[in-house]
């Protein structure tokens, strides 16, 4: 069966939106309809919508060395969760205006971890973190870079962020995965997605030396 291609604009009616929440992030409540895949219309329904911008995520992968760059730090979903809010995740950040994801890429790789981006970012996936309740859409890249040196304790210290540097094998980093110590979507992908292509990259990688 082929999937029914609605229109955003012409089937879906909102009927109120306001925004309930402005602080760090904001909520918006949206009052709506939709057209419904059997016909007709849905009865007016109620959602919130946690509005936090989008976001680009990076994954630095050193062929030469077969080696991967992750980061650590506090995270207060997972504290709230009752899990470990110590983190092991991917460099990531949000899109500001005029911003490109791939600028936010670099910036971030910077601030969070110390570490220049090799030239080419490659594209992973572009998708909704959580799309029942949240608007964020992530860009993910993975980049050759020489990791040589990287390491350390890093982030901007006006945006509260403490960031250990990890620099770990590939196979270091698949048994974290497989161990859970890997908790969160943009990582999980990077490294599975690394997995599928690893072999590629390093036939294609300039070589050292």
């Amino acid at each position: 069966m082929s999937p029914i291609e609605f229109d955003r604009q012409r089937d879906v009616e909102v009927l109120q939106r306001e925004t309930v929440f402005q602080g760090y992030f904001r909520v918006d409540r949206y009052r709506l309809r939709h057209r419904l895949f059997g016909g007709g219309w849905s009865r007016p329904f109620q959602r919130e919508l946690f509005e936090r911008g989008h976001a680009a995520a990076v994954l630095p992968y050193d062929p030469q060395r077969d080696s991967v760059l992750l980061i650590e730090q506090f995270r207060i979903g997972p504290y709230a969760h009752g899990g470990s809010p110590w983190q092991i995740e991917i460099v990531a950040g949000i899109i500001h205006e005029g911003e490109t994801p791939a600028e936010v890429a670099r910036r971030e790789a910077v601030e969070e971890a110390g570490c220049q981006l090799g030239p080419d970012l490659l594209p992973i996936a572009a998708y909704y973190m959580s799309p029942g309740a949240v608007s964020e859409h992530l860009t993910l890249y993975c980049a050759l870079t020489d990791l040589t040196g990287a390491g350390g304790i890093h982030g901007v210290v006006d945006e509260d962020e403490d960031i250990r540097v990890h620099v770990v094998s590939f196979a270091q980093a698949l048994d974290w995965l497989a161990a859970g110590r890997i908790q969160n979507s943009p990582a999980i992908i990077a490294l599975q997605w690394l997995a599928l292509n690893r072999a590629r990259l390093q036939a294609t990688a300039p070589q050292a030396g």
